[in-house]
């Protein structure tokens, strides 16, 4: 995949309102709690959290683009890695931390009050893990989700977000529920967020 393209896109959009001065452009930022997981993997739900900034450029009344820097951390608890030692089956449970450095380009569409509904791509980093044996370093992941911006500006947001990419090795991390997958290595990121965002005054 062109994780460079993708990146070198997001950086574009964050200079975009330098120079159209007819969009309106504000500044803000988001945090909340991450639950995640892995998926075909036998493994809890992770809970942790989510925290960054945005800029949101408003091209028209109803819509909005919106590039985003978060840091979140993704992974799994209590996965089940089956081995053998000789013939003697072994079970260890693993709690499994990813952080990643994600930059997002999220479309912004609000309808009434103030619903929204967002949905867009992200471009993950990692800069942080505890996987003994990784497929790739870095994730490309599509999310979606629904808000609901209060007469004060802050926002009530919740989104899924999937990844496209294998993370980790599942040769090593082996476990009775991957045999009966059809597509044994299908081990993505899985994560659902749920937060708070503001958006400052900014300008035009």
């Amino acid at each position: 995949m062109k994780y460079s393209n993708l990146l070198l896109v997001i950086i574009a959009f964050f200079g975009f309102q330098n120079g159209h001065a007819q969009t309106s452009f504000k500044p803000g930022l988001r945090a909340g709690f991450s639950f995640s997981n892995i998926s075909e993997m036998n493994s809890d739900y992770k809970t942790d959290f989510y925290i960054g900034g945005f800029g949101e450029i408003n091209i028209k009344k109803h819509y909005a683009l919106q590039p985003e820097i978060i840091y979140i951390r993704e992974g799994a608890d209590n996965l089940a890695r089956i081995y053998y030692e000789g013939d003697s089956k072994k079970i260890e449970y693993r709690d499994l931390q990813l952080g990643y450095l994600s930059f997002g380009l999220m479309n912004k569409f609000t309808f009434g009050p103030g619903i929204q509904f967002q949905f867009g791509p992200s471009l993950d980093i990692l800069v942080n893990d505890n996987l003994v044996r990784k497929k790739t370093y870095n994730d490309v992941a599509i999310l979606a989700g629904v808000a609901y911006r209060l007469p004060s500006g802050l926002t009530i947001e919740g989104r899924v977000k999937k990844g496209l990419a294998d993370v980790l090795e599942s040769s090593y991390y082996n476990n009775d529920g991957s045999n009966t997958v059809l597509f044994r290595d299908y081990n993505r990121n899985v994560n659902f967020q749920l937060g708070l965002s503001y958006a400052f005054e900014g300008k035009k």
